[in-house]
């Protein structure tokens, strides 16, 4: 799982120099041992706290098709963000139970999922802090064609949820662009139209996962008004074509790494986390929130959720595919702290 939060701070925009350049130093040493646990790493350019959308990431190991396992889990993470000022929580795609949809266990579970909207709805009013729960896969019953025979007499959507700090929700996305191995499985939102919905934190969109591939669907919100674009992923190694992995058993990182940075420069955003980047004079109000799953070593699992923004690269990043937390706290237009905490797995 990932959670992210961003705290815009009010400092002056001279700063940024020097910010990017100690982000971009702890962040190389980050990258240098990703097998070695991670420390904290904070700048001390850091400014006063004030009360000011902020935002945190950390990367955890879901349990497959153990959904109160998962939400207990999320939820302690979540709290912890709260404590530290977070306004807002994102959560990885199949957070709550994982990706197996030939799993016997697997369509009761998905039969769940207003219960875990719900869950989520008090804790973030309970927290005082605004939560994606990553992607939760809804069942809804559908009338069977008699002329189909294949006709499962249901759908499964994969929906993420934007819930306000108090507890309402204020915004939805269906998956549109299916990965392979989804498409006999869910179903898609089709031709409807990317929509941008108002938050406590500015004009938001949302993406799930293989939607990154699309520059269209950005420009899209971007178009619409969107200052955040939040992407829950369940993004893995494996994802990779058997021919690509024989060139690099890294190839689908080197992708969303590349991707990430295209992205902020195709729609001038703050790649992942926040809001409000200004460089020289000129002000770069739209941000990425990039959450993906993280897992066991040698699992596939690709994690590198990360704050990445035009001109400067990844200011944030968890380099690898363990369980942790990371904080990223921008000033008024510039991340200037970063702190990295990896929990285990």
């Amino acid at each position: 799982m990932v959670l992210f939060c961003a705290r815009p701070l009010s400092t002056l925009s001279s700063a940024l120099a020097a910010a990017a350049d100690a982000n971009r130093k702890a962040i190389q040493s980050v990258g240098k041992n990703d097998s070695t646990p991670l420390a904290t790493v904070r700048n001390k350019l850091r400014a006063p706290r004030q009360k000011d959308p902020s935002e945190s990431h950390a990367q955890v190991a879901s349990q497959p098709l153990q959904p109160e396992r998962n939400f207990e889990k999320a939820s302690s993470f979540i709290r912890s963000a709260a404590l530290q000022g977070a306004d807002l929580a994102v959560l990885p795609e199949y957070h709550l139970t994982n990706w197996l949809p030939n799993d016997p266990k697997f369509l009761p579970l998905c039969d769940e999922w207003e219960t875990y909207v719900k869950k989520y709805q008090a804790l973030a009013k309970e927290c005082n802090i605004s939560i994606v729960p990553g992607t939760i896969v809804e069942r809804h019953i559908v009338e069977k064609s008699e002329e189909d025979p294949e006709d499962k007499g249901h759908k499964l959507l994969n929906v993420a949820y934007f819930i306000d700090n108090t507890g309402e929700i204020v915004g939805k996305y269906i998956k549109k662009n299916l990965w392979g191995p989804e498409r006999n499985h869910l179903t898609s939102s089709g031709r409807d139209t990317h929509e941008v919905f108002d938050t406590p934190i500015g004009r938001v969109g949302m993406l799930i996962c293989w939607d990154l591939a699309f520059p269209e669907a950005f420009r899209e919100l971007i178009y619409q008004g969107a200052k955040v674009i939040i992407i829950p992923t369940f993004w893995t190694l494996n994802d990779c074509s058997p021919e690509g992995l024989k060139l690099n058993p890294t190839a689908e990182a080197t992708f969303l790494d590349s991707v990430l940075t295209a992205r902020t420069f195709e729609n001038t955003c703050g790649e992942l986390l926040f809001q409000y980047i200004q460089l020289s004079a000129r002000l770069i109000n739209k941000a990425v929130i990039f959450a993906n799953a993280g897992g066991p070593p040698g699992k596939g699992y690709a994690g590198l959720s990360q704050v990445t923004v035009p001109y400067i690269g990844p200011l944030a990043r968890l380099g690898s595919c363990l369980e942790g937390m990371a904080t990223s706290e921008p000033t008024s237009r510039v991340t200037i702290g970063i702190t990295i905490i990896d929990m285990g797995t």
